[in-house]
């Protein structure tokens, strides 16, 4: 392999990535009547899943119930949105010479910890999406797309919950 083609990519302005998520988002209000969101294929994957290992509980269960489709999890424009996002990212990453297999750390934390921080961090975040009733993308952009002040509040909490956290955790970087 020739050296300059494992040289990965510049990454592309914020400035441009902004103006490519408005229009993404822009696009998924025109095409589907839906905005963008993440939380609700997990919420949808964890019913199906649990429908699969115990329906009668599930049935009876008054939260994961409400989220057994009818034509299944394949039927569901999330699901195919989550899809395409795996398959860009791929691409992107492969288009860029950024993919790698490797877990980002500090020097000072071990790889098992680090997997662990992320996911203690992604079983909190998950719970905060289910209180909040969404997540980030469909919150903030979504609900910022079309100004919904509940957007905006849950923007101010979710930025200064980040920078608090980062505040405490810098350390783990260095």
């Amino acid at each position: 392999m020739v050296a300059e083609h494992s040289t990965p990519h510049a990454f592309l302005s914020p400035l441009l990535t902004g103006v490519g998520l408005g229009a993404t988002l822009y696009a998924a209000f025109l095409l589907t009547g839906h905005g963008l969101g993440a939380f609700g294929f997990f919420r949808d994957l964890t019913a199906a899943l649990a429908a699969w290992t115990d329906p009668f509980w599930t049935s009876e269960n008054a939260y994961l119930s409400n989220f057994l489709s009818e034509g299944g999890l394949l039927s569901g424009w999330i699901t195919w949105e989550i899809g395409g996002v795996a398959i860009g990212g791929l691409l992107g990453s492969l288009a860029a010479r950024r993919f790698r297999f490797k877990i980002e750390r500090g020097a000072g934390v071990a790889s098992v910890s680090r997997l662990a921080y992320a996911l203690f961090g992604g079983v909190l975040t998950g719970l905060g999406a289910a209180l909040a009733r969404g997540c980030t993308s469909g919150l903030g952009l979504s609900g910022g797309a079309v100004l919904s002040s509940g957007a905006f509040v849950f923007l101010l909490g979710f930025f200064l919950a980040g920078v608090l956290a980062a505040i405490g955790l810098k350390g783990l970087w260095k």
